[in-house]
């Protein structure tokens, strides 16, 4: 039997536009279940497909920082949440719950 070859799925080669930017951060909000280290880590996915450089530019925060904070190992402040969405040309909104 033949060996199959796979290669590591990268995200942030398939977000190419802010459309399909916003649409992966809604399905990661939905499936994140409160882990802001999940959503973090789902911002630094789109921050790598938009270039981290320019991100860092339009933040106000060091590269260095964002991959901290982006990394999904910890959840960084919402300061920086909101740095980050702001600088990717997001926006967050708020939802009722009618559960």
């Amino acid at each position: 039997m033949a060996k199959t070859a796979t290669t590591r799925y990268e995200v942030a080669e398939h977000l190419r536009t802010p459309e399909e930017m916003a649409a992966y951060l809604e399905a990661c909000f939905e499936e994140a279940n409160g882990d802001a280290a999940f959503i973090a880590k789902a911002l630094g996915n789109i921050a790598r497909a938009k270039g981290m450089a320019q991100v860092a530019r339009d933040s106000g925060l060091s590269r260095e920082s964002l991959y901290k904070a982006l990394s999904g190992e910890r959840s960084p402040d919402f300061d920086t949440i909101l740095k980050v969405v702001g600088a990717l040309g997001l926006t967050l909104h708020a939802e009722a719950n009618h559960r």
